[in-house]
């Protein structure tokens, strides 16, 4: 769960003299949201699509050509501009070595989408995304294994876990994956989300019966894995 493993290594950068029309024209060809800003091979900063979005009217920043010929002084006004007059120089980082949590924890704190990873010298080594972090949360909860979900209360003591998945196995059931987390009314318990891999529906009744007879169980979802 390190960033090194999810991150986009070498990602496409901008330098600072960048035309903010060229650097726009580039974010939508490559399809990317950001753009990491280089000073001689140093990172200086971060451009957003929001960045270039709002150094002017979006019929400049509009990435159609035919757009901007119906403005003609305005976009000659805007092609002047490059991208040191619009990123943003505090630029928000974490390292290769970091856990996918601390770097998601570091977005969630500066209401950001993504951050430049930067090496033990400072060098700029990848991007991790908001997108990243969904694709290793997806990995985490074993979506791909099964689509049944069953939640528990259990007590926070050595055992309590394995005395759930016990009952499962009990009943056939196979475990995809298995996500805890302290409950917010009292920390002596502990919120248990096991996912199982598909069972029949007979078999999968007879589990539920089981598992209420003997643990807090909050509740049992079949995820809708298809997509919409």
């Amino acid at each position: 769960m390190l960033v090194k493993d999810y991150m986009t290594p070498h990602p496409l950068s901008v330098e600072e003299n960048t035309p903010v029309i060229k650097a726009a024209e580039l974010m939508k060809e490559r399809n990317v949201r950001r753009f990491p800003v280089m000073r001689n091979g140093e990172l200086i900063g971060i451009v957003t699509d929001r960045d270039l979005r709002s150094a002017g009217p979006s019929q400049v920043i509009s990435f159609d050509a035919q757009e901007r010929q119906l403005m003609p002084e305005l976009h000659a006004l805007f092609a002047a501009m490059k991208i040191r007059d619009v990123m943003s120089r505090h630029v928000i980082t974490i390292r290769p070595e970091q856990t996918i949590v601390a770097a998601a924890l570091r977005m969630l704190q500066h209401r950001i989408s993504g951050l430049p990873v930067v090496d033990a010298q400072g060098k700029l080594a990848g991007i991790i995304t908001e997108t990243d972090v969904f694709k290793v949360l997806v990995d985490l909860a074993g979506v791909h294994s099964g689509k049944t979900v069953l939640a528990f209360r259990v007590e926070d003591r050595p055992g309590s876990i394995k005395e759930v998945a016990d009952v499962i196995r009990e009943h056939g059931g196979r475990l995809a994956s298995i996500l805890t987390s302290y409950s917010p009314a009292d920390e002596r318990f502990r919120r248990v989300f096991i996912r199982i891999r598909d069972l029949p529906a007979k078999e999968l009744q007879a589990l539920e019966k089981g598992l209420r007879a003997k643990f807090e169980l909050l509740y049992v979802v079949d995820d809708d894995l298809s997509e919409s």
